[in-house]
């Protein structure tokens, strides 16, 4: 498992997949110094809820990967999450399936 580091270490733990598209989807925004709000839903069996946090350029932000080799990028996730990102709900963290159904879409 991957880790989000938020702030002065608040740690929020992910596949290492899914952290990897997060990163770029988070960096391409935060590159073009944009504030937004992250936001992913949190599984039944870890209590059920969702998590949203405030992301801006000057707050701190690490990416920690257990793997040693990069996953293969799958754009389509990428862009999925980039485009939600405009509307009141700010970026979701979507599944690979669920950005895979939107790209079928359009």
């Amino acid at each position: 498992m991957g880790q989000l580091i938020y702030g002065p270490g608040t740690v929020y733990e992910m596949d290492d997949r899914t952290l990897a598209h997060v990163k770029l989807a988070l960096t391409a925004k935060l590159r073009r110094q944009e504030s937004f709000l992250l936001s992913w839903p949190i599984a039944a069996d870890q209590g059920s809820g969702r998590t949203s946090l405030w992301m801006a350029p000057t707050l701190p932000l690490q990416f920690q990967f257990s793997g040693s080799r990069p996953p293969t990028i799958n754009r389509n996730w990428v862009v999925a999450m980039l485009e939600g990102s405009h509307s009141d709900r700010g970026l979701m963290i979507l599944s690979e399936a669920e950005a895979d159904k939107l790209a079928a879409q359009n």
